[in-house]
């Protein structure tokens, strides 16, 4: 059997269980697994637990139940709700304030957390019900919120970008530092068509009222100055690490740390605050680390059968596509793969195969993890799938529909694709902070 028709026969098994409802880390370690036995015999059975032990001897992964700590305490203790609080006495008097005032919001959130979930939390949770009531529109503020909170896994300490590091084997400051740019693009490209559409139709997003403002006024120092102490501990923690005084894994303890003291010394730190934060970390890791685990074991397949070299072979010398047509085509096939995975699975599973390749096509593997990433954005706000339109759906109060969720994101999806477009024609706007700090440390 060829290698290309091992690999069809895979993915088209995945997708297929996939339809299913069967746990994502169940189906692809089963596939690695099976495939694995049918290959080389009954001895290759073990790859799964061989998989295991790489996971638990791989010490960079404490990072990521770190990072999700800090995310979730910061949460949960209400001093993210500060940020909301800050931007709503800042940006109320504007038309269309509020809602530029929430992606002023998620980036901040992405800025302490590293994940979507976090962002998309607050935003559901506290935004929503404050424009709402303030008269916004619902479909467009639904937009704001699902296409805001995606900014969570490009902007550091971006979770993603950590475990992209580890599996492309690229330091991880460099791809945090190639996120900020085509973040910052990207929600300031949100923030100019939120403005723009409230200015031509008023209704859409009209300003606080008068009594209102004056009445938070007089508080917006003191709110400024709760609503910053969430980013001073993002300070504190980037600065330690890119000075070299901490390491990743120390970086993401001290981060950590931080956020349980602020939320100690705002005495937000109650025992139902310890329980919830504790509780969702050990979800969301173990989540990540099952998939780690099954992924290890299905790429492992590739490494057996030397499929990666095949595959080369098949796209530049059999077909003889350029190399920016297969670029094209490695991101058509994240969007696709996005819809029924998630992004670690989704990264875990075809990082193999592609970095090698992107590798060899010449292209940078820094510049490309961010292009990965933002394909993962899209795919989570791109029906009928996206991971994004359901927790939605799950979070928003009765009167948003799943429709109005569909018709909200096709003006976010356009500008996302307008920034993959920009980075991948301008590959510097990614890659100048990285080459700037790189040559500054030499």
């Amino acid at each position: 059997m060829s290698h290309e028709l091992i690999t069809l026969l895979m993915f088209s098994s995945l997708l297929v269980l996939m339809t299913l409802g069967q746990r994502v880390y169940g189906i692809i370690g089963f596939i690695g697994a099976t495939a694995a036995y049918f290959l080389w015999g009954g001895n290759d059975i073990e790859m799964p637990f061989n998989a295991s032990f790489t996971v638990l001897n791989w010490y960079a992964l404490l990072t990521l139940p770190l990072f999700i700590y800090m995310g979730f305490m910061l949460s949960e203790s209400g001093l993210a709700d500060n940020l909301y609080k800050m931007f709503h006495v800042w940006m109320g008097p504007v038309r269309g304030g509020l809602a530029i005032g929430t992606i002023g919001l998620m980036v901040l959130i992405s800025a302490i957390n590293g994940l979507s979930v976090a962002g998309m939390a607050i935003g559901a949770s506290v935004a929503l019900p404050q424009m709402l009531a303030r008269g916004y529109d619902k479909i467009m503020i639904t937009g704001v919120i699902q296409g805001g909170s995606s900014l969570g896994i490009l902007i550091p300490p971006s979770v993603v970008l950590v475990l992209y590091a580890m599996i492309a084997r690229q330091p991880v400051l460099q791809l945090w530092l190639a996120g900020i740019m085509p973040g910052l693009l990207m929600a300031t490209l949100f923030i100019i068509y939120i403005y723009i559409r409230c200015r031509l139709q008023p209704e859409l997003g009209p300003p606080i009222s008068a009594e209102e403002h004056a009445r938070e006024w007089p508080n917006r120092w003191r709110l400024l100055g709760e609503g910053l102490l969430p980013l001073l501990i993002f300070v504190l923690m980037m600065g330690s690490f890119m000075t070299g005084v901490t390491n990743l894994t120390e970086t993401s303890s001290l981060g950590a740390g931080l956020a349980t003291l602020a939320a100690a010394l705002k005495r937000k730190l109650t025992r139902h605050v310890m329980e919830e934060t504790v509780r969702k970390t050990l979800s969301v890791s173990c989540m990540f680390m099952w998939i780690i685990l099954a992924a290890l074991c299905f790429g492992a397949v590739y490494d057996g059968l030397g499929a990666i070299k095949a595959i080369e072979t098949l796209l530049l010398s059999d077909l003889e596509l350029n190399r920016w047509t297969i670029l094209t085509i490695m991101m058509l096939s994240f969007i696709v793969l996005g819809m029924f995975l998630d992004d670690t699975a989704m990264l875990v599973i075809v990082a193999p195969l592609y970095i090698p390749l992107v590798k060899t096509l010449g292209f940078s593997p820094i510049w490309f993890g961010i292009l990965y990433t933002i394909t993962c954005q899209l795919a989570y706000i791109i029906p009928p799938f996206g991971y994004n339109l359901f927790l939605m759906r799950a979070m928003a109060p009765p009167e948003i529909t799943l429709a109005d969720i569909y018709r909200s994101i096709t003006p976010f999806a356009l500008i996302m694709m307008v920034t993959l477009a920009v980075i991948m024609i301008f590959p510097q706007i990614a890659l100048w902070l990285p080459d700037l700090y790189t040559n500054r440390a030499r």
